[in-house]
């Protein structure tokens, strides 16, 4: 069987797993917050989209890169925006006409124009790590803060290593290195908190940056000869169930009262992390049955379409919904409201914006020799 077949699109090219992984990620997710039996440690599907975008992301640059001896900032920062903006600033004008409904989500400490401002601005994290202020339905924005600052650091400081390192073998060690130095430097700060909150040290821009540099390093090897021959073997196999395992195994693995213990931070997220890198790079390598099943047409098509708006708005319908409807009927209400509305915000919000991001793309040439991997995040 052809490996194009189980992973890419005749239709758009994309890797279809990958639009099926975000799928898996964001009901783990979106589960968690509703409090279903199971999915007590579901917020592990936020560690999978951050691996996710560091490969992505670094994929897309390298092509660039090779392409055109240069990545061009501007335009990379630009379609960046007009992706993720749109739907980003219509939760927060909703949310804050609601605020008087829903403001108290969760013990927020901020204002309604405090907390847009946060959001608006990216510094979710920020606020959280260090101030330790939280923004009640726009909390869960702390990990898109966490996304658009690599945004901004990451492509420069690639560029950079690009021209003085030079060898990709060199830049995986140096990724490597600020990976376990960001774990361990977790375990020296973890401080169990009170009142059964999670540490500081998850919303760190600078301790919680795992994820995202192993995204980074296993592009850097899926971008070599040596590394794609690898995970076109038998590792290729391996990889993808041991890294479902391993992601799937977690919802068990970490139990209650994760957020009092320091391994889960130091050995079972960064687990996951490595567990999510080994499930892409067999994905995207490898015919396999997950690789199938994530790349059923309506897997991939909610993953692709969906994933994103329902992480802004579901939270904000949890703070609506479940303090008149409770139970599995609230949950279901949640649920079907949040598609709903993400579809909504889909097809009217972001449509434009992805109209005027596609004026950005590549020319035909370039179309031509981009991988499917970068037109994975070209047309996200």
């Amino acid at each position: 069987m052809p490996l194009a077949s189980p992973t890419t699109s005749t239709r758009r090219d994309r890797v279809l797993p990958l639009d099926g992984l975000r799928t898996v990620a964001i009901a783990f997710v979106v589960l968690y917050h509703l409090h279903v039996p199971g999915f007590g440690s579901g917020f592990v599907g936020v560690n999978v989209f951050f691996v996710l975008s560091g490969y992505l992301i670094t994929t897309l640059l390298l092509g660039e890169h090779a392409r055109t001896g240069r990545i061009r900032l501007g335009r990379f920062w630009v379609r960046r925006i007009l992706r993720l903006y749109p739907t980003l600033l219509a939760v927060v004008v909703v949310g804050v006409a609601l605020w008087w409904l829903i403001g108290d989500y969760q013990g927020s400490t901020m204002s309604a124009l405090g907390a847009a401002a946060v959001a608006l601005t990216y510094t979710g994290n920020v606020a959280r790590s260090f101030l330790g202020e939280s923004q009640g339905v726009f909390s869960p924005m702390w990990s898109l803060s966490m996304e658009e600052q690599f945004y901004i650091v990451w492509p420069p400081l690639l560029m950079l290593l690009i021209a003085v390192v030079a060898t990709r073998r060199v830049m995986v060690a140096v990724l490597g290195a600020l990976v376990v130095a960001s774990v361990v430097a977790s375990g020296f700060l973890f401080e169990a908190p009170g009142g059964g909150s999670t540490p500081d040290i998850y919303f760190s821009p600078v301790l919680n940056v795992a994820p995202l540099l192993l995204g980074c390093g296993l592009a850097l090897v899926m971008g070599s000869e040596k590394g794609q021959a690898l995970f076109r073997g038998r590792l290729g196999s391996v990889a993808t169930w041991v890294g479902l395992a391993g992601v799937v195994g977690s919802l068990a693995a970490i139990g209650s009262g994760w957020q009092q213990s320091v391994t889960t931070f130091t050995v079972m997220l960064p687990g996951v992390a490595v567990a999510s890198a080994l499930l892409i790079g067999g994905l995207v390598s490898r015919p396999s049955l997950p690789a199938r099943v994530l790349s059923l047409s309506p897997v991939a098509w909610f993953g692709r379409a969906l994933s994103y708006p329902i992480y802004l708005w579901h939270v904000v319908f949890i703070a609506l919904i479940t303090p008149v409807v409770p139970g599995a009927l609230g949950i279901v209400a949640v649920i079907a409201a949040s598609v709903v509305t993400a579809y909504l915000s889909h097809r009217f919000v972001e449509g434009p914006a992805l109209r005027l991001k596609e004026r950005l793309g590549t020319s035909a040439k370039e179309a031509r020799s981009t991988t499917p991997a970068e037109r994975e995040l070209t047309n996200a």
